[in-house]
């Protein structure tokens, strides 16, 4: 099987003596051995078996198997959420006294863990910006390991030369960890690149129906292994129920995602052409200042249509409040269209300099563009413009 749609959909558990033709779930907190050698064989890992389910499980080996396979990858660990997947994969892989490089414009919550956190075990991070990656070398120091990247960004989309940083984490050696989550592994695989690590919040794309949160990082068997050791002991472990859920959801994640950009294609399209409307940023238009490598390296734009609302703060904050059919919510990657005004909303306790620091402008606002009529998108997002 070497076709992504045909592996989503075929890799599967080995069937039970019920011969169901569904995956079912494993809904146990542990598992048992037929001896005492059987048990000591196991925990001394001289065997492959499920001890417990903070260490794996069927449902969620099936679920990370399956992200291995289409991120081009050795191993993985899937996680309760995203963010523990970003945390654990830093936590795991960085001493006290590192250094890590990141672009400017990261997910509000990997900013908080860069600027917050690690800095009490004396980790510090250099931000670069997106429009002055050129310079990227500039910033590592001696004490540097890690390069980490989203393409495209959150919730600037902006998007970064994947074989670009590539070849710099190569050249000073540096772990490369790429936040996929935007694109999915349907549309862009960093480790072809050259990213050693990738991670997802499956909470977005990958789920697609706005049910269950999870995260997985999947890349370099000896980092994952790292990883895994240490939320082994730690216990952001993914819940069966959760990876069962995500699992069927890659069946249909390249169709589902071919459907979201086309529709956020044509909404792109209709908010650049619109009065009340500065700027507009998806991959995909031309007018995107990294079009063309985004057309390099992704299939298509994605599902995220950034747009920067005449009148600022308070031009946002009205757009919500006459929105009609779209959703507010602090979710993306839903079947249903979700609008975020994150000056106002997700990211209003930083300061103004923290906001321009990750790419957030007064008006900027996000749009998760659905699986609606793309008609009925456009419609609500001209009446509430209007």
């Amino acid at each position: 099987m070497e076709n992504f749609e045909t592996f989503a959909i075929r890799t599967q558990t080995e069937r039970s003596q019920f011969d169901e033709h569904s995956t079912p779930l494993y809904l146990t907190s542990s598992f048992i051995f037929q001896d005492a050698e059987d048990m000591r064989a196991s925990f001394a890992e001289e065997k492959a078996k499920n001890l417990y389910s903070r260490f794996s499980n069927p449902n969620v080996t099936e679920f990370t198997d399956k992200i291995v396979r289409m991120e081009g990858a050795e191993s993985g660990y899937a996680f309760a959420t995203g963010m523990a997947a970003i945390y654990s994969t830093f936590a795991a892989l960085l001493n006290a006294g590192d250094h890590i490089v990141s672009c400017q414009s990261v997910f509000g919550s990997t900013h908080t863990l860069f600027t917050k956190y690690f800095p009490k075990w004396n980790i510090e991070t250099s931000y670069f910006k997106a429009e002055n990656a050129n310079n990227v070398e500039s910033y590592i120091r001696p004490n540097t390991k890690i390069l980490y990247l989203e393409t495209p960004t959150n919730p600037a989309i902006e998007v970064l030369d994947l074989e670009f940083f590539g070849q710099i984490a190569k050249k000073h050696n540096l772990i490369f960890i790429v936040d996929n989550c935007f694109a999915t592994p349907y549309l862009q695989q960093p480790i072809k690149y050259g990213a050693d690590i990738v991670v997802h919040s499956a909470t977005k794309l990958i789920d697609g129906q706005g049910r269950v949160l999870g995260g997985v990082a999947v890349g370099r068997e000896d980092l994952i292994r790292e990883i895994y050791l240490f939320a082994r002991n730690t216990g952001p472990a993914m819940s069966p129920f959760n990876a069962w859920v995500l699992s069927k959801s890659l069946e249909t994640l390249a169709i589902r995602v071919e459907k979201h950009c086309e529709n956020a294609m044509k909404v792109a399209e209709f908010l650049e052409n619109h009065p009340n409307v500065e700027l507009v940023k998806y991959p995909f238009l031309k007018s995107h200042p990294s079009y063309e490598v985004a057309k390099r390296q992704m299939k298509l734009g994605g599902n995220i249509v950034a747009f920067e609302i005449k009148g600022g703060i308070e031009g946002g904050k009205n757009f919500l409040n006459t929105i009609k059919m779209c959703s507010l919510s602090a979710n993306l990657g839903d079947t249903r269209t979700i609008v975020t005004h994150p000056a106002s909303t997700t990211h209003s306790k930083l300061s103004d300099e923290e906001r321009e620091e990750v790419g957030i402008t007064a008006g900027l606002v996000r749009c998760s563009v659905g699986l609606e009529n793309v008609e009925d998108i456009i419609e609500d997002l001209k009446q509430a413009l209007d």
